[in-house]
């Protein structure tokens, strides 16, 4: 399994251009999305906003996105256009969502990416990763993404190990791939596009498409 952004994602057509360029292997792009959000975030909304959700000063919602009662958008965070932010979600700081997504009921997101079309539905904790075009994540499954040690990240290659440099990390999720409820995805790891996460499953290392 190889490690660029192209291995993962089409980021054709796909907002962010810059967030993106020149990065080598695809978890490059985690520790780049505050400084990316710094320098081009531009607070505002034109959402249709239920009720009283909670938003704070350094967020973008694009137009046609709803955001529900109860949710807490702490920021910064830029949210596209016709998103579902639904119910008890918590979008904490430096998340990135494309269009169509759905940010679920009692989810919880932090320094993240979520291309166009993702859905992360129900119950449901993104850390430090980045979930592709149209990927679904099951009711429950989380993206793990600090190890118990607190040591540094390695991510499974061929047989070996290769440093990755970040204390967290969670997971690459390709495009188009799914993951069955309540399965735990162990940090620093790599889904290729088109692949299955069983239910329930704990998963560590990389999964190619035959998966």
């Amino acid at each position: 399994m190889n490690t660029a952004l192209a291995d993962f994602f089409d980021l054709k057509g796909q907002n962010h251009e810059e967030l993106f360029a020149g990065v080598t292997h695809a978890w490059e792009v985690l520790p780049r999305i505050h400084d990316y959000l710094k320098k081009n975030l531009r607070n505002g909304s034109k959402a249709k906003l239920i009720g009283s959700p909670v938003i704070g000063e350094d967020v973008h919602l694009g137009e046609g996105t709803i955001v529900e009662p109860g949710v807490y958008i702490r920021g910064p965070a830029w949210i596209g256009k016709n998103c579902e932010v639904r119910h008890g979600a918590y979008i904490r700081e430096n998340v990135i969502a494309g269009d169509g997504c759905v940010l679920g009921n009692s989810c919880e997101f932090k320094n993240c990416i979520l291309l166009s079309g993702a859905h992360v539905s129900h119950f449901s904790y993104v850390g430090d990763s980045v979930v592709g075009r149209d990927v679904n994540l099951g009711a429950g499954v989380i993206l793990s993404n600090y190890r118990l040690d607190g040591q540094v990240i390695r991510v499974r290659l061929a047989g070996s190990k290769v440093e990755t440099g970040l204390r967290k990390f969670g997971a690459m999720v390709g495009d188009k791939s799914s993951v069955g409820c309540n399965a735990v995805i162990n940090p620093g790891s790599l889904i290729a596009k088109g692949a299955r996460i069983l239910p329930g499953t704990i998963w560590s290392g990389g999964r190619g498409k035959e998966g």
